[in-house]
């Protein structure tokens, strides 16, 4: 049994907490932080209200090192759980390499001032982990993480060699407004407008945002328009899949969803750079993300079901296969259990899943790991006893 330390009370850091406190047995004692404390408040209820035991909180500002330093000193805990925002993952690295404690996040480091997402600045970190005897996990939520330990499975479970993996994201989700993000706005809006990269034949390739389009059959959900993004599992992937020649990465858009956004770009609301307004500067996807609902705030309203997978083709027992792994989620299924949307759902229960890996000793490492860098057997096996049923699809090799 073990004390964890949770940072972040968005809509993942509802799921994660809930989902740490129904298994007592791997998480003992929970403390959950953030630098709003009636957000910790509200779950730290809802937990209690759910019959699943007392939580702790804490107030914290994550871009503060000395601060996350005192508070872990104060806590002790044998892990800590980042699902605070990607600009904050080096400073809460910091603050773990300095208490001597391990780390989990579910997202890759993003400076502020710069749309990029990359590891390069986490994975700089891996010798100082290391050298400290301690272990970092990266990227523990479904997109990436699951997708990366499907991947895995699939590497050493089904293929000799995998050639093609597509990663397909699909949210068919209704929450009933005119435009909302289901996750932190700023993050969201980033990542869909900036260019497109995908990896072939040992090079990125790069498109115009939004301009790769394919319509993809998703089970229990049907056709929808996919478009082609950015999106960071890949990075590691390229590193750590053999034989690989290409990979790529779809995500679902609606019309009404791309058309609030082209508009949003075409009048600068998308900006991260600072104008001046009234005398005063502001950031105007700041200023936009305070318009926005809050994604916490969408569960109730949420209907539909989101389904992630990979479509992976490669050669198994010197003959062509193609097999599709995926998950489906139904966002009111999620919040009847906890309190959120299918989207902060995916994330969070596979950053508990990933912490129970290392807590319980089943993936174990000193320094810097992606997630497909384990056995995926036991995560795999997690996903399915905690709310994260996947299906394994064998499919024509000759479809496209």
């Amino acid at each position: 049994m073990a004390k964890v330390l949770l940072i972040g009370a968005g809509g993942v850091g509802r799921v994660v907490a809930h989902k740490c406190a129904q298994v007592r047995e791997v998480f003992a004692d929970i403390v959950l932080a953030s630098r709003t404390l009636g957000r910790c408040e509200q779950i730290k209820k809802e937990i209690a209200d759910k019959g699943l035991g007392d939580i702790a909180i804490r107030q914290v500002d994550a871009d503060n090192v000395p601060e996350l330093v005192t508070l872990i000193h104060e806590v002790k805990p044998q892990l800590v759980i980042n699902v605070a925002l990607p600009y904050q993952d080096l400073t809460i690295m910091e603050a773990c390499l300095e208490t001597g404690v391990h780390y989990l996040d579910t997202a890759n480091y993003e400076h502020p001032d710069t749309a990029h997402f990359e590891y390069k600045e986490q994975w700089a970190l891996h010798d100082r982990f290391q050298k400290a005897g301690l272990m970092a996990l990266l990227g523990s939520g479904f997109d990436p993480g699951v997708t990366n330990v499907f991947c895995a499975y699939a590497q050493q479970n089904l293929f000799d060699e995998i050639h093609y993996v597509d990663i397909l994201d699909c949210n068919a989700g209704d929450h009933g407004y005119p435009f909302a993000t289901n996750f932190n706005p700023e993050i969201n809006i980033r990542e869909v407008t900036a260019k497109g990269r995908y990896w072939q034949e040992g090079k990125w390739l790069e498109t115009e945002p939004l301009s790769v389009r394919i319509d993809h059959d998703y089970p229990e959900v049907g056709v929808k328009a996919s478009y082609l993004l950015y999106h960071e599992e890949m990075e590691s992937l390229v590193k750590h899949l053999k034989g690989l020649k290409r990979i790529r990465f779809f995500m679902t858009f609606g019309e009404s969803y791309l058309t609030h956004l082209r508009v949003l770009q075409n009048v600068g609301m998308t900006r991260i750079d600072e104008v001046e307004h009234d005398g005063h500067k502001i950031v105007p996807l700041q200023f936009l993300k305070t318009l926005l609902p809050d994604p916490a705030s969408l569960g109730p309203r949420t209907k539909g079901k989101t389904n992630i997978g990979c479509l992976i083709k490669g050669i198994k027992d010197g003959k062509p296969r193609q097999v599709y792994i995926y998950n489906i989620c139904d966002h009111e299924e999620c919040w009847a259990e906890v309190n959120s949307q299918a989207v902060s759902y995916t994330t969070g229960v596979p950053a508990m899943i990933g912490a129970m890996m290392m807590l319980q000793g089943k993936w174990q490492g000193k320094g810097v790991f992606n997630m497909e860098e384990f056995e995926a057997a036991p995560f795999m096996d997690a996903l399915n006893n905690h709310g994260l049923p996947w299906t394994v699809l064998e499919m024509d090799p000759a479809d496209a």
